[in-house]
């Protein structure tokens, strides 16, 4: 790629992360308030302002470290406050506020590549008169929808504060959840060992194979395929 688009890559890469944890973050805190909890709209956590949601290693450090790194861009925001006690059923609750992130993740990679699809008969044409809309287009759509993709599946993972850590606890018997908080509390060491450390030492990037695999083969798959090439 040349120097501008380049530079037009990491902008659109930039402009894709932040509505996708905003958004994500958001869907987190509206699901807890339709189930009784005000806390996360008391807190303001409600808020389409982006620094409302920022955490600073999850939202900045980590994603320009992947970036440098030329991996695919993830990370997280600082986890939405909630109150399981306005649950009826705390871990149902628990488990329908963990999954609505990562729900809202999916929600606007279909949207985007529905769009992409709506505007398939006419993009060549507009692209070649509009070098703006051909980065929108082109560019912008399938990482916008990747980096939902791959915000999903990260934020699956059972590793707190990622919402899997709350997902895969409701399919755990009762008698078996002090056995996994114990585990839990290495996941996080062990994540960042497989992200960080690894690569460099071995030939294998276990976590970029895995957002590859399922972040970027699932997005491939709803656009069309002379699309899907910044992805």
């Amino acid at each position: 790629m040349s120097n501008s688009q380049v530079i037009a890559y990491y902008i659109c890469a930039i402009i894709s992360f932040i509505p996708a944890i905003v958004f994500h973050e958001i869907a987190h805190g509206y699901a807890a308030y339709k189930m009784g909890d005000p806390t996360a709209k008391q807190a303001g956590r409600l808020s389409v302002n982006p620094l409302r949601h920022i955490d600073p290693f999850g939202t900045v450090i980590l994603p320009l470290l992947l970036m440098v790194l030329n991996a695919p861009i993830f990370g997280y925001a600082k986890p939405v406050p909630y109150n399981p006690a306005y649950f009826k059923d705390k871990r149902k609750g628990d488990l329908i506020v963990g999954f609505a992130g990562p729900a809202a993740n999916l929600a606007m990679t279909v949207i985007a590549a529905l769009i992409c699809w709506a505007l398939l008969p006419v993009a060549n044409t507009l692209a070649s008169s509009s070098i703006i809309f051909a980065y929108f287009y082109y560019m912008f759509l399938p990482l916008f929808a990747f980096t939902n993709m791959c915000l999903l599946f990260f934020n699956i993972l059972p590793i707190p504060p990622l919402d899997g850590s709350s997902i895969y606890i409701y399919l755990i018997p009762k008698n078996k959840i002090h056995v996994y908080y114990q585990i839990e509390r290495y996941a996080m060491p062990i994540f960042m060992l497989l992200l960080l450390v690894i690569p460099y030492i071995l030939p294998i990037n276990p976590i970029g194979a895995y957002m590859n695999f399922f972040a970027g083969n699932l997005t491939r798959l709803m656009f069309p395929p002379a699309i899907a090439s910044p992805i």
